[in-house]
């Protein structure tokens, strides 16, 4: 996979870059700013699977450098990292047609897993920042087809392992689905999430 990191901390993308490639299957670019990475976009002899930039870095401009980013990446995901962040970041990222949104807080593992996620073509949320949404009868109206294939395979009572195969995912890809689906089902894990998915015929 092939990520670009852009970021005015050297520091941030030095850690991200060896992280990534310590897991083996990443080729890596940084840039420090939004001119060098729309420039690095436009120059790369493959796409990128996946461009993550910093709220705050210069070029930025609040959510514009976003937008420009998501027009010159060819559909190609893009997704943006921030430390601290105006209010209502995660519905407005979305709304953009971002990849998702990573806080700066995230441990250093759990960064590299969200961007090899959303590399694989998913969208990364984190968790205390979704607020899933509700039917009258209780149900999640917001369940993506990727999450209801995984909620399939816990009802079947599969492995994660079992799962990633049948999907052609990874497990990491697939531990992050489950995470998503307790949440959104209001569920202990991933045992009560298949009761619940079996109450409410979601499987």
């Amino acid at each position: 996979m092939r990520i670009l990191i852009a970021d005015d901390h050297e520091l941030l993308r030095d850690v991200l870059r060896s992280y990534l490639e310590a897991e083996g299957g990443f080729v890596i670019e940084t840039v420090a700013d939004l001119p060098q990475a729309l420039a690095a976009i436009a120059a790369a002899p493959a796409p990128f699977d996946l461009a993550v930039l910093d709220y705050g870095m210069p070029g930025m401009d609040g959510y514009d450098g976003l937008d420009r980013a998501i027009a010159a990446s060819g559909g190609r995901p893009v997704a943006l990292m921030s430390g601290l962040a105006p209010a209502g970041v995660a519905e407005r990222v979305l709304a953009a047609g971002a990849a998702g949104y990573l806080p700066k807080t995230l441990p250093a593992r759990s960064l590299v897993n969200a961007i090899r996620f959303m590399a694989a073509g998913e969208v990364y949320m984190p968790l205390d920042l979704h607020r899933p949404s509700r039917n009258v009868e209780g149900a999640p109206s917001n369940l993506s087809r990727r999450e209801l294939e995984v909620l399939a395979g816990l009802c079947a009572g599969h492995a994660n392992k079992e799962i990633a195969r049948e999907l052609n995912l990874r497990e990491p890809t697939i531990k992050l689905h489950v995470k998503t689906i307790c949440r959104k089902l209001d569920a202990r894990n991933r045992t009560h999430a298949a009761m619940i998915a079996r109450e409410r015929a979601l499987c």
